[in-house]
Order: C-alpha cells, then structure tokens, then sequence
C-alpha cells in the first residue's frame, strides 16, 4: 500500500456520499418547465416529475418497502420507469429491472433469484405473471401499473394502482443518506447459455458513469448527442442496463425526453418527426427495422443522432442511415459495464466531409470514453501491440463495472480474472487508440487453419444493395474444420440469390480484404435472424438450429 498524505476535516464537515438523489437536483433547477412526454398519451414537467418520484417513495413505504428490499419494474418504457429508477434506489432499496422479453421460466427464475419483495407491473403482463405465480416464491406486494383509466382485473391481491396510490401519496419524502456503496440496481443478463447472471451496480457506480457518459456525449463538439437543446428518445428497453444509463444523464442536465411505451415502429418515427427527436440509441435490429418504414421516407432526419451498441453497426447499415441524414456513432460496453467503455470520437476534419464518407470511422468500436481503461490481451494474459493489426480479448477496468455476479462468486472470479474485466470480445487497437471489435471469442471462425472474423463477413454482406441484415456463423466441415454460414434478410421488393452474394463477395477477394474461403458456400434467405431478449442476433439460437 502507497503512504499518502491524509488530512484530518473538520469536525462538522459533511463527507457527501455519491447517492442517485444527488442526480436528481440540477434538472428541475435549470429546466423546471421542460418537458416529459409519454408518447402521444401524457406530459408533465421537471417539477411534476420531482413530486412524482416523492410521491412514489410514499407509496412505496407505505406499501412495506424497506431499505435494503428488492423492487422489481414490468412496463414499457415510460415516464413511471423513469420516476422508479429514482425513487426506488434513493429509498435505499434496490431496483430490478426485469427483462419483460425472457420466457416466463427464466423471468420468475430472476424474481426468486434476486428475492424480489415488491412487483410494478403494468397490466400488458400480468398474465405472464399469472401463468407462473404458483412459482413466485418471495414477493409480498404488487402494484398495478395501467395506461388505461380502469385497470385490468387480476388474480393478484394488489395494494392498488400506480396513478392512484401516488395521488393519495403525500407530496414530500425526506430520502436519507447512506453508504454511496450501497447497491442501487439489479438485473439479469440475457445469456444464451444456462440461466441468466445477476449483475448489479451501486449508487456511486451510477453516479460516476452518468457524469463520464455526460462528459463524453455532451462536452465534444464532434459528438453532440447530449446537448441542454436536446430532445432524448430512448429505443433501448429501459430494463437493459438502465437504457444504457441515458435517462439518469438527461435527467441530470434537464433536456426534454420522450419516452415511446410499448416500440410500435410507425409511432417511433411519428414521435421522432413531432417532437424533433435530436438523440436516441438502439441496437442494430431495431435501427434496421425502423429504416423499414415507410414514415421516415418522409422524415427530416438530418438532426437525428443515433448512438449504436449491443452488436456491431454494419457498413451497409451506417450507409443507409447516412443517406436518409441520420448521423450515426457506435458505442461499446455489455451488461457488465453499465455499460459505456468506450464510442466514436470523431476529428473536426472527419466532419469536413460528406456524410457518406465518414462511415468508416463511425462504424468504429470507438475510443476509451473518460475514467475507462481498456487493454488487449493474448490467452496469457499479456497486452498485444496496439498497431491496429494484432489481436487479443479486450479487458477493462472502469470505477462503474459490476464487481462480480449475484450469488455466484466463482463466475465472478472467473469474469475478474487477473484483476481485468474480461469482455470475451476480439478487437484490435490502433496507434490513435481507436479501438475496433473483431468477433466473440466464441463466434469466431476457424477455416482451414485460418481466423474468420464473422462481423467482418457481415459487414461485407451488408454492403450489398440488396441486403437489410445478416448473421454468419461457423458450421462443423469434415475437411475445413468450420465453413462459414450466413442467414441473409432482405430489403423489401428486393431480390438476391446465393450466386449473387457469392459474386459481390468476390470482389473483396479480388481486392484482398478477405480471403477466398470467407466466402459461404451456404447461404439461407430468411424472413427474420433470430434475436435475443434485447435485439441482438442469437448465434447460439442458430448454430444450435444447424445441428
């Protein structure tokens, strides 16, 4: 241990702990007729939303919650998610943001896992509930959550509904300082192998990512996504990693946000064009799928920034979105982290050029954002060169990545081996620090003795014209070891035959970004990629559907 100096304070100086209430302050003080919207249903004010979230601590301790109780949330994204990512923690309870998209098997799995004593739940899902209550071993309390003015019937004795219970709630609660340390958030992974790992985050954690993710989003002109003229949408369900942790920042600056319920795609586009969304951020997937629509053909998108992360942006991808104006970035973390590590960092003269050229430094992992620390590393361990070219798993340290899994020390053991988090990702790291994610360890493709990047073969079918998604992955081959396999989507009223993506990948052999066994010899046109719980591709899902 390093011998440093240490003062003693005051006698009455306050040590101020890095708590989620201390989030809550600066928003309805610069902004306090800004508004929250909920879709084309409801709005209110920074100063409703503050009452609100007192209210809701009300009710709550009415109801017999506790510091130290687990307070689990099933609703769409709305603002009474919103006023739960703040009143649930700033009691001193630990907020659980359920994956409504897990099968109800593994949802009542996390509910008992986490020991949840108390449910919000809106109406939509009561009955996945319903189906497995018998199975609910620890709650004690459910609150009703509605969009309608006469809720749903339900087998559930509940203390009431949401509006209600916080309109006869009084107006004040005196929320308490506690150890910063405490944790303030839970939730699960949505592994594709066994059940879900608990991942779970303490108030300074929160607090900390929220000012770097506001330093890095909002203080380079480079990346303006969150600015006080914003207007912030999320299309990231609130229960995957706090949508990325940007309602906590918006909050913090006080910025318009528009939260969209249950993701209808026609409505999205509606509520980016009404409200002159300047912010949100989304998984491919989804980007994809709004792309699709016929409303934003007619859209003015030239104001629109788009953060993407969950799965890597495609080429094809950031084209497409450039041409309708849209500025897209990427950003990088996973349940673990969260979750920012790292994002495009763009240079002045990047911008000098036409929105279709800056793609290639878009589609980029990105760099470091601040207080992240991000290295690559061989299977022993030991950094690799950072010439852009050598690859490694890339491991990180941040003052905000979960410190292990709940109730399972020895993943969490092997998740922190060597005193790293490690990401189970690929990538290579430039001389400039840009970072540029590869593959999954366990998505790579081995071929006839040589390494396979499957993004990098996507990124390729991507640029087809053609093409609106694919997803490659590694099947067993008697003589090659794996041959690479692709499940292609296509643009609506478009055409394509595997001949056709053979000849169009041909012509990056030619060029030598890739070698001549990257290409498929199979090839499958699809409907739709199976997806995960949060909209990434599920590799496993189809490998596993190959055998």
């Amino acid at each position: 241990m390093v011998k440093t100096q240490i003062l003693p304070a005051a006698k009455n100086a306050h040590q101020y702990p890095l708590l989620i209430k201390q989030l809550l302050l600066s928003g309805p003080r610069y902004s306090p007729d800004q508004e929250i919207v909920y879709a084309n249903r409801s709005k209110y004010t920074y100063t409703d939303l503050a009452e609100r979230i007192h209210r809701l601590a009300n009710a709550l301790s009415d109801a017999g919650v506790k510091p130290g109780d687990t307070v689990a949330v099933m609703d769409w994204d709305t603002p009474r998610y919103l006023e739960c990512f703040f009143a649930i923690p700033m009691m001193g309870a630990v907020l659980h943001t359920i994956n409504v998209r897990l099968s109800p098997d593994q949802i009542v799995y996390t509910m008992n896992h986490a020991e949840d004593d108390v449910v919000l739940v809106h109406d939509d899902f009561l009955p996945v509930l319903e189906a497995v209550r018998d199975d609910i071993k620890t709650v004690k309390t459910y609150i009703q959550l509605s969009d309608e003015k006469t809720a749903k019937d339900t087998q559930f004795d509940t203390v009431g509904e949401y509006e209600t219970l916080l309109a006869n709630s009084a107006a004040e609660f005196d929320f308490p300082d506690f150890d910063e340390n405490s944790v303030a958030t839970t939730f699960y992974t949505s592994g594709t192998t066994g059940n879900p790992k608990g991942v779970f985050f303490s108030h300074r954690q929160l607090v900390l990512h929220t000012l770097a993710m506001t330093g890095s989003l909002s203080a380079y002109d480079e990346m303006p996504l969150l600015r006080s003229s914003s207007v912030y949408m999320p299309v990231t369900p609130m229960f995957h990693v706090h949508a990325w942790g940007v309602p906590y920042a918006a909050t913090m600056m006080g910025i318009k946000q528009v939260y969209p319920g249950r993701y209808e795609p026609e409505l999205l586009v509606d509520l980016i064009k009404e409200h002159k969304v300047s912010f949100s951020h989304c998984v491919p997937t989804i980007m994809q799928m709004l792309m699709g629509t016929e409303s934003i053909k007619t859209a003015d998108l030239s104001n629109w920034h788009v953060l993407i992360g969950g799965s890597a942006m495609t080429k094809g991808l950031c084209d497409a979105a450039a041409k309708l104006g849209i500025r897209m970035y990427t950003g990088y973390g996973m349940s673990e982290t969260c979750p920012l590590l790292s994002a495009t960092h763009l240079k002045p003269e990047d911008l000098e050029l036409p929105l279709e050229q800056q793609t290639a430094k878009r589609i980029k992992t990105g760099i470091a954002v601040p207080m992240v620390e991000l290295e690559i590393v061989d299977t022993s361990g030991n950094p690799v060169a950072h010439d852009g070219e050598a690859k490694g798993e890339v491991v990180a340290r941040a003052p905000w990545l979960t410190q292990s899994y709940f109730k399972e020390p020895a993943k969490g053991e092997e998740l922190w081996e060597g005193g790293w988090l490690h990401t189970g990702d690929v990538a290579s790291i430039e001389p400039n620090n840009t970072l540029t994610i590869k593959d999954r360890i366990k998505d790579v493709i081995k071929t006839g003795g040589e390494w396979l990047s499957s993004l990098d073969l996507e990124n390729l079918i991507s640029q087809h014209p053609a093409v609106a998604g694919a997803a490659v992955v590694g099947i067993p081959d008697e003589k090659w070891g794996e041959r690479p396999y692709a499940l292609i989507t296509l643009k609506p009223g478009e055409e394509a035959t595997l001949e056709d993506i053979q000849s169009h990948l041909q012509k990056h052999v030619d060029s030598g970004e890739i070698n001549k066994w990257a290409i498929p010899s199979q090839i499958d046109f699809v409907e739709d990629i199976p997806k995960t719980s949060v909209g990434k591709i599920n590799k496993k899902l189809i490998r596993d559907q190959l055998q």
